[in-house]
């Protein structure tokens, strides 16, 4: 470790109880290494259990918001913050004896040592500095990391660009590379970054999964082909999708179904380009995290994330995957650098197995035009009152709930649509919008007027956690 000339240590959350067989330890090294360390939830909670606290289950969870209140001002993890500030919670269970030498720094209401430390090495904090959620977090990160190891903020979207390009000719040498290009950021950076680095060695593949939005397959051949000049094939392939998807309900199935699909329709068109030796993908940090991975096997798995998870066991492509540690904010800060159009770079988050998830039960052909419907109305109106830069994200789930309506005089029996709209940075955490109330009643009064099979609307008012973003 000493050839790393390690600054501190961040011990991050996670799902386990330290008390648990086979929970996750802090190896020994961070404590012999003698150089800061900064517990979160359950590092917080890791460091109490291993030296010489006690924790237990709490009375209450505690997940949301909070109000933090400090002890006793002093402590360098606070310098500059008031005294009682909006925190974050994700936790069960909660310390009820420090370890020698340390005292408590702040609580809750629910959590009477949300904060700890023995004066200016060891930290530990119950609550999530890292997210939106904590609007004040980013002072904790900044003291710890800058105040307290002593590091330097030198990452930027330049520096990041050409490091990547340099690991990106590394890694495929004079290789052959085809892209998954979806439309999203993601993607489209990840397509620009290969493109710089290994210009025609590169070919990008948009798959019309039939999974897309309303006219989603043309503008995205339109923007990348003919505004970002990338080499770009299309790949048409709705029939084999819907038939993979056929009587398919559970969620898991579906995503699994879908990236497999995706992986043999790019092995197939890769083929007619002669040998190709590597997949390059959008990957993102936050899919490694909710998904199963070789570098992820403390964290529960939230969903299997196509892309991740979803893959299949033997592939013939190797993975270019330039992005797979950094989070949405950070990489429209690359697309900025790279020059990509706004409408691209702040385009909200849409899910790779697409409206496959946001219909609940089976995917059918019927189901996807009711659901692209109810899609469009959502943007559409969110789009009118300018609301849509606001929003992470904003769109309709399809339910297979059926319900009584009547309309002109007759009973009708159709399906329930949810409206889902939510703020966020990084979608690791995530608020319902407080949408106002006329643009709720004009996405209502549109989708029952306006899209057969459609007799109730609901509004989903669910955080994250508990929930997710997406339904499925």
């Amino acid at each position: 470790m000493q050839r790393l000339n390690l600054r501190g240590v961040i011990l991050s959350g996670g799902p386990a109880s330290v008390y648990a067989a086979g929970a996750p330890q802090v190896p020994s090294w961070v404590f012999e290494q003698r150089i800061p360390v900064l517990g979160i939830c359950y590092g917080l909670q890791a460091l109490v259990h291993q030296l010489g606290g006690k924790v237990v289950p709490g009375q209450k969870q505690e997940y949301g918001s909070a109000v933090l209140h400090e002890n006793a001002t002093g402590s360098p993890l606070f310098k500059g913050l008031p005294s009682s500030f909006q925190v974050w919670m994700s936790h069960g269970d909660r310390v009820e004896e420090l370890p020698p030498g340390f005292s408590s720094l702040a609580y809750t209401d629910n959590s009477p040592v949300a904060a700890l430390g023995d004066g200016d090495r060891i930290f530990g904090i119950q609550f999530h500095p890292e997210v939106q959620h904590t609007p004040l977090g980013t002072t904790i990160l900044e003291n710890f990391i800058f105040s307290i190891c002593g590091c330097q903020p030198d990452w930027t979207p330049g520096n990041f660009v050409g490091i990547s390009i340099d690991r990106i000719r590394h890694q495929v040498g004079d290789g052959k590379v085809i892209c998954a290009l979806s439309g999203g950021v993601d993607s489209a950076v990840t397509a620009v970054l290969l493109h710089r680095a290994i210009g025609d060695q590169l070919t990008c593949i948009f798959v019309n999964n039939g999974l897309m939005r309303l006219e989603e397959p043309e503008r995205v051949q339109a923007t990348f082909h003919e505004t970002l000049g990338l080499p770009l094939l299309y790949a048409d392939a709705p029939d084999r999708f819907l038939a993979g998807l056929k009587g398919v309900i559970d969620p898991e199935v579906k995503r699994k179904v879908i990236g497999e699909e995706f992986i043999r329709v790019f092995e197939e068109e890769a083929s007619r380009l002669g040998k190709t030796d590597f997949l390059a993908q959008g990957t993102l940090y936050p899919d490694v995290i909710e998904s199963e991975s070789p570098e992820n096997r403390s964290s529960a798995r939230i969903k299997t994330h196509h892309n991740v998870g979803g893959l299949p066991d033997h592939m013939k492509l190797k993975l270019v995957e330039p992005l797979r540690y950094l989070f949405k904010d950070e990489v429209r800060e690359v697309g900025l650098e790279l020059g990509l159009p706004r409408d691209i770079v702040f385009r909200q988050p849409f899910p790779g197995p697409g409206l496959a998830i946001r219909i609940i039960g089976e995917v059918t052909l019927e189901r996807l035009d009711m659901l692209r419907a109810c899609d469009w109305i959502v943007l559409d109106e969110i789009t009118k009152a300018n609301l849509y830069d606001e929003l992470w994200q904003s769109f309709a789930v399809l339910s297979d709930t059926r319900t009584v309506g009547v309309m002109g005089d007759f009973r009708t029996y159709g399906y329930v649509c949810a409206i889902r709209a939510v703020t966020s940075q990084d979608a690791m955490t995530a608020d319902w919008a407080r949408l106002p109330y006329e643009v709720l009643a004009a996405i209502s009064n549109r989708m029952v007027n306006e899209v057969p099979g459609i007799t109730r609307v609901v509004y989903d008012i669910t955080s994250k956690p508990p929930g997710t973003i997406e339904w499925e």
